[in-house]
């Protein structure tokens, strides 16, 4: 045999059939995974941590834009996790356009342009760059007369 007895394999299986009873199924039936659990756990803490964070985005605004959007939930946990999504890719496109931004100024300097501690100042070229990296276009149409 391979080293238990019967009735000790027999033990085994039904105390892991007793932990598989314990875990919740799904609504398809399906036992979830460790990992699912766990990540059911985190999102729980991170909605709770939700309850007290103050978004940069005035929620006036975040209402609004939502309204706009045909977007309608009560829960203002979902609205500043938004509003906080809203602001990680303002700061994305910012943190982009700033690089464009040096790339062409590095690229001044080897033409032997010399401009002096020039401020950075936000074109709407290293916008428009950084933006198309996101997949939003804001290039103006050309004017036909």
């Amino acid at each position: 045999m391979d080293g238990m007895s019967g009735s000790t394999a027999k033990n085994v299986d039904s105390a892991s059939a007793n932990m598989a009873d314990q875990r919740p199924e799904t609504p398809t039936g399906r036992i979830p995974s460790r990992s699912e659990i766990q990540s059911d756990k985190s999102l729980a803490e991170f909605l709770v941590q939700m309850d007290n964070y103050a978004p940069i985005i005035p929620e006036a605004l975040t209402d609004y834009y939502l309204a706009q959007a045909g977007f309608e939930c009560n829960d203002v946990r979902i609205k500043r996790l938004l509003a906080l999504a809203t602001q990680k890719f303002i700061s994305d496109v910012a943190t982009d356009a700033y690089q464009y931004s040096r790339i062409r100024q590095q690229a001044s300097k080897e033409k032997k342009y010399h401009n002096k501690d020039r401020k950075t100042v936000l074109n709407m070229d290293d916008l428009t760059a950084a933006l198309g990296e996101y997949g939003v276009n804001i290039k103006k149409p050309e004017y036909f007369s």
